[in-house]
This record gives C-alpha cells, structure tokens and sequence, in this order.
C-alpha cells in the first residue's frame, strides 16, 4: 500500500549540503508495525515526515495504493495527512484551549464529518484508549500518559490506513510507556504503524520489522516486502475548516485569555469611541439645527419674481476670479458686467399661476400674490373726503402727475398682502401666525388689518396715509383704528374722459367719494406677530388679502380707461406715445394687469418644502432655459450653509479620531502576530491534520474577526455611556438638552469598520502562520 523509490531529501544551509534521505528504497505492508533506529542525524525523523506528507521529497517517487505522489499539490498533501495518516508525537501536541473531545474531534471536522457522527466517533476512540471516564476535561487536567492517549485517540478516530509514532514514549515514565506501547502493537494488527526510536529494546520487544537509518540512507530491514500485491486504488477527500470552525477555534483561544482579549478589545477600540462620540454630537448637533430651522425656516416662502438671478454652475463659472496679471496699459475697457447673466426673466403666466394654484393643500395652503397695482382710496376725514393710499407716499405730498406715473408695489413700506388660503376648511396665515389686539381677523376681502410690531409700533407713513395725523412717537388707541372705513374707487369713478380723449383723475373728490360703485373697506383689526411664530413676514403697516387685489383687477379690466388704453399706442393720460414694457407698466398702474410680479408659497412646514421645490421643478421640465421657472429658496440656501458647516467640523474631527483607529490596525497586527508566534504548534497539528493553508489563514482571519466585533461593540458601549454626561455638561454650558445622540445605524457601521480594519490589520500575520512548515511548527516550544 506505501512504496518508497529513491527518495531523496536535501537541506541546504549556507554553503553546507546536508542529505536527510539519500536514494531510499522500501516497501510496506497494509498491517504491520514497523519500527525506524537510528542515531540522530541519521534522516528518521525526515523518513517520517516525508511518509507522512508534513515535508516534500526533492527527487524519487511516494507511491500510495498504487498512485504517484510526483504529482500532487498541496490540497493532494493535505487531503492525503487528513484521510490517511494519524501522528502520534512526543509531545503529544495537544491543543491546550480545547477539551480532549475537541482535540479528538478536530481531525474530523476537516474531513466534514457530521457533528453527532464525530461526536460519537470521538468518544469511541477515547474510550478505546481507556479515557472513556474523562471525556469532558481539557488536556492541562490529565497525565502524561493520558495525554499520549488523548494524541492516539485523535490518530486513530479518523481511521486512518497509516499511524506515525515519533518517539511516543519518550516523554513517559517507563511503566506508562509500556502501557502505551502495548496499545501501539494492538492497533498495528488493524494498520500499518511506523515508529520512529531511538531505543532498540522498544523496538524488539514490540515491533515485528526493524529498519535502520544511517546518514540518510538504509542500512537494515529485518522484513523486507516485496510489493506484489495491487492494493485498492487511493480516494482523497478533499479537506476543509468551515468559518463556523474557525470562529470556534478561535473564540475558546481567546476565551482562555480574557484579560489579554479585554484589554486589546478597550485599546483598540478608542477610535471607534472618539468617533461614535464626533458622531453623536455631530447628529444631536445637526437634530437640533434641523429642528431650529424647522421652527423659524418653516415659515420662509419660496419666492418667484418676474426678474429673478439664475445661480447655476455656467453662469457661476463665468464670474471667477482671473489668474491673468494685472495689465500695464493706460486704457479703460469696456466691458459686461459677467453678473448681468444672473438676470433671468421669469415668463409668469397665466398657465403657471394656474399650475401653482393646484398645488397639494397638504403641501402648502397658503399662496401670496404681489401685484403692482394702484388702488384708489378715500376716506371722510374732518367731514372732507380725501385720497388715502396704501403705501409708503405721503398722499398729501403727492401730486396728480406724481400718481399717473408711480406704479406702486403692494409689498412697500406700510403695506403688504398676506396670502390666501387653499385649503379653507384650515386656519388662515394671519390665524397661524398672527395674535389680535383689537378686532378681529378679516372675515372678507373687503376687511383689512393693522400690522404693529412686537411693540406696538406701525410705520408712520402707513398710518398718514390712512388719514390718521400723527408724527413719529404718537400714540393712537385701538379703537380709533378698528372699524375705520375706506372708499375703494373703480377707474370710471375716478378718471374721467376729457373732450380731448385723454383721462385725467377726477378732481371733484366729493363726486368720487359718493360714487354707488365704490366698495368700502374696513381695518377690521389690529394684529401682532404671536410669540412663538418663528418668523414676521408681514411689515407694520396695513396688510390686506390679495384677493382685495385681483377684484380691483378684475374691475379695472372692464373699466373705460383701461379700454381706451388697450386700443392706443399713446399713453391716454399724458398723449406720451408708449409701446412695449412701458404699456404694460401704464397697464398695471391703472390697474388692469392680472400677472403678479412676484408669487410666495408658504410650505406647510420645513419637511413638505423638498415635495413643493420639486413641484416646481416639474413645470421646468423639457423646457428651454429662457421658457424655465427660477425661484429663490431661502430657507434652503440657509439649511445648506449651516449643513455644511456642521459636515466640515464633523469630518475634520472624524479625521482626528481616525489616526487611533490606524494606530488600532497596527496593534491588531502586532497582536496577531504574537498569537501566531504563541500559537505555531497548534499550526503544525491543524496541518497534521489535514488543514490548508486557507484554513490557517481562516483561523487567525476568525480571531481578528472576533477582537473587531468585540472592540467594536465595546466601543459604541463606552460612546453611548458618555452621551448621558457629555450631555449634562453641554446643557450646563448651553442650556442645550440631550444633544449628544448616537445614531444606530452608525454605531452599526462603526462596529463593521472596526471588524474590517482589525481583520485587516491581521490578515498578514494570518498569511505567515499559513505559510510555516509543518514539520518546523510542530518542533516549536
């Protein structure tokens, strides 16, 4: 079944040959024991690991059941060690942090063996060698002899063809050597057993063929074979250590050392603390700027104007600073202002207003229009009817020309329109945000409020223009104010058409006041900014619906002056010819303009923002950029800023912290490295046994595995117990309340870059205890 052809062995050390095996010929039998003398030196221990697959032949043949060995790769070895050979050592080369049944078990969990079939082949071959009573201790617990047991145990239980004894009594006394020499010739009846001795009588009284070795060579056979016989064809089943193995491997090694573990678990996890620390202040940092802009950012409308700036990243380019020197020449060049490219006209129609209108109420419910329009009020002040204005004017200051040619903004100094609401079923803007002094919230378009600041100021020019004579200063009560009426006067009560086809406004005021067509409107009540409303939108002064607005449109479309206008390339107030912008400007003066000049949409609140910018986003859709929507969002820019900054910090401490996780690879390295070192015996059994180097590889990758997750783990520990006073200090300085947070989801991607850093850290050490040699590891103290 094993024949031997020419071997030979070499080792080179320097400029000194040395020949371990020196053209070695033999044959053995299927059952038989067979013992190997010799002095030292002499090539024995070689012979036996050469037959045993630990160390590789230069030159001849290993003929197995017939098959060459010439040919075989280190999965054929490994297959060969695991399937048919079982090593008896010396020193027994148990491995220390597993039972004994483990120890027996080993050999066949890399064969695949079932885990209850192994479990009783296990027990059987420990009870076999007498152990049946101490199944369950660790080898530290037994004799020697016991142990040299427990190594039999282990040969025999994956039933091997071949049982190789390097010196197994050798470190027994000698009524225990008898003992397990006895159970050695036993075992030789059902397989071939080879013994290497260094003592004669051993091999006399024991074994039935002697071979002595001398310089490498062959220098007796008591028994020679001749091998006629064809024995059955060799099947190699290939091994392998599954993951499950070697996490168990190396958790009961780890297990055995768990003050080493703690503390090279808590050194090597002082990053991932410094970091889940950043991070959780960075996130409480964040939740709490996020809820800050929430409350006060929630209220900032998006803004589209007819002239907006267009910030895109082409016009941006375009304004970047020159690297070209500074010219020398005595000149001045002309040039465009590259900022004019921002100006973009935005083509506001009546199909956008319309797309705006149907926006989701659950989105935004209130929608505010700015419209350029002129409206014409009066009111009965000392008995005389007299012009009023909502805006900024000094009415009495205004001449009838100064009028003709102002087109006054609604959202001017004194005056601004609130926006009306979608969703009516809800409260009003002014109901949300808006407390009342006196009065009551208008209940119509027709009734308009007051708007004083958080001191009860309003702007002094608004207050003029209402008729009301005060100066900087004065007080006026409540009730003066609420209830107060206004004349709204249509163009055809207040211009009239002269003989000569021009309007000019009425200067019978008297006339115009009593006009049946006039609306009245009342200051229904004076309202404050409430004091939890994170933003004051709306400026001191009169405020009114932009509903008022777009009925005054609606009227003024119809009217005579606005249809003599339409008609004519002259401005039919002044005769000054007018076409284009300045038409559309005369237009809208006179009140006939229906396009706001600037629409605000007021976000329901600070999440549903990003659903209304993208809605807008889709009437851009497959347009031109000249045909496109520019609107200016200010909440976002801000969010973007403050974001930002608070990522900038974040990675900048992140990368601090960082520098102890490199230092944490690197002990993980040096640490393994010392494993592999303490380690390098329970290398060579495993690969006695049968495991490749993948699996040795896997065994160590598994230990830095398990110290990854278990530093890990303990860092985001140790992180989540500081938040508690990490936070009590930030409150006593801040007054800022469970800032500190750590989120899961990153306390869960710390403890994968822990393990992934660590595994790494020790996958080289990992590759060098896979590449040791067998026959070396198994020789180290």
């Amino acid at each position: 079944m094993l024949e031997l052809q020419n071997l030979k062995k070499v080792y080179k050390v320097g400029n000194t040959v040395t020949k371990a095996l020196d053209d070695v010929s033999v044959a053995f039998r299927q059952k038989e024991f067979v013992a190997i003398l010799g002095p030292s030196g002499s090539g024995k221990t070689t012979f036996l690991n050469v037959v045993g697959g630990l160390d590789r032949y230069d030159s001849g043949d290993m003929i197995i059941n017939g098959q060459s060995t010439k040919s075989f790769k280190d999965t054929d070895w490994d297959a060969y060690r695991n399937n048919s050979i079982g090593f008896v050592f010396q020193s027994y080369n148990l491995i220390s942090h597993l039972g004994i049944t483990d120890n027996v078990e080993l050999g066949m969990t890399l064969s695949g063996v079932s885990k209850e079939e192994k479990r009783q082949k296990a027990e059987d071959a420990l009870r076999r060698v007498g152990l049946g009573d101490h199944l369950n201790k660790k080898p530290n617990q037994l004799s020697g002899g016991q142990m040299q047991r427990v190594a039999i145990a282990r040969a025999l239980a994956n039933d091997p063809d071949i049982l190789l004894c390097d010196e197994p009594t050798g470190a027994l006394d000698s009524d225990t050597g008898i003992q397990i020499m006895e159970l050695i010739q036993e075992l030789s009846l059902e397989k071939l057993v080879i013994m290497v001795t260094h003592n004669p009588e051993l091999a006399e009284n024991y074994a039935n063929r002697i071979i002595e070795f001398s310089d490498g060579q062959m220098v007796g056979d008591s028994n020679p074979y001749d091998n006629t016989v064809e024995a059955d064809k060799l099947n190699l089943k290939r091994t392998k250590m599954s993951y499950f193995t070697a996490l168990s491997l190396s958790f009961k090694n780890i297990w055995t050392k768990k003050g080493r573990t703690f503390l090279t678990a808590f050194a090597s996890s002082i990053g991932i603390i410094g970091i889940a620390v950043v991070l959780s202040l960075s996130n409480g940092f964040q939740k709490q700027i996020d809820q800050t802009q929430a409350e006060t950012l929630a209220q900032f409308p998006i803004t589209i104007s007819q002239i907006a700036q267009d910030t895109s990243a082409e016009n941006l380019t375009n304004i970047e600073d020159s690297d070209e020197p500074f010219p020398k020449t005595s000149e001045v060049v002309a040039n465009v202002d590259p900022r004019e490219n921002f100006q973009h006209i935005n083509p506001i129609d009546e199909e956008f207003i319309d797309y705006v209108e149907n926006i989701d109420p659950a989105l935004s419910q209130h929608i505010n229009y700015a419209r350029s329009t002129q409206l014409n009020l009066m009111r009965e002040i000392d008995g005389e009817p007299q012009m009023v204005q909502f805006s900024n004017v000094d009415s009495e200051n205004q001449t009838t020309g100064d009028m003709m040619n102002m087109v006054s903004s609604m959202t001017g100094v004194g005056v601004s329109t609130f926006p009306h609401n979608l969703d009516s079923g809800n409260n009003t803007f002014l109901q949300d945000n808006y407390d009342v002094l006196s009065g009551n919230y208008p209940a119509n378009e027709n009734e308009v409020v007051l708007i004083v600041d958080e001191n009860n100021e309003a702007n002094l020019h608004g207050l003029n223009n209402l008729g009301f004579e005060v100066e900087e200063g004065d007080a006026i009560p409540f009730e003066d104010i609420v209830g107060t009426k206004i004349a709204l006067v249509y163009n055809n009560a207040y211009y009239e058409e002269l003989l000569t086809g021009n309007y000019v406004p009425n200067q019978d005021l008297e006339e115009v006041y009593n006009n049946d067509s006039n609306e009245i409107i009342t200051v229904s009540g004076v309202l404050r900014i409430k004091e939890d409303s994170p933003m004051d939108l709306l400026a001191p002064g009169i405020a009114y619906s932009d509903l008022l607005a777009q009925k005054v449109v609606n009227e003024n479309q119809k009217s005579d002056v606005v249809q003599a206008q339409e008609d004519s390339d002259v401005n039919v107030m002044t005769n000054e010819p007018i076409e284009g912008e300045s038409k559309d400007q005369v237009m809208t003066f006179l009140g006939a303009n229906e396009i706001p000049n600037t629409i605000m949409i007021y976000p329901n609140n600070f999440e549903a923002k990003d659903e209304v910018l993208a809605y807008l986003d889709e009437f851009n859709e497959g347009k031109a950029n000249e045909d496109k929507i520019i609107y200016s969002d200010l909440a976002g820019t801000m969010t973007e800023l403050t974001g930002g900054l608070m990522d900038a910090i974040t990675y900048v401490l992140i990368a601090f912290a960082a520098i102890s996780l490199i230092t944490s690879m690197i002990m993980i390295s040096i640490i393994t490295y010392t494993s592999v070192l303490e380690r390098t015996k329970e290398i060579g059994v495993l690969k006695a046994l049968g495991a490749r180097k993948k699996d040795i590889t896997r065994v160590f990758d598994a230990e830095t595995l398990i110290l990854g997750v278990f530093s890990g783990v303990i860092g985001i520990v140790v992180a989540y117990l500081l938040t508690s006073p990490i936070n009590s200090m930030i409150e006593s300085l801040t007054e800022l309340s469970n800032v500190a947070q750590l989120d899961p989801v990153h306390a869960i991607v710390l403890v994968i870059i822990s393990t992934i850093l660590t595994v790494l850290g020790g996958h080289i050490p990992a590759k060098m205890a896979a590449n040791k040699d067998a026959a070396i590891a198994l020789r180290a103290d």
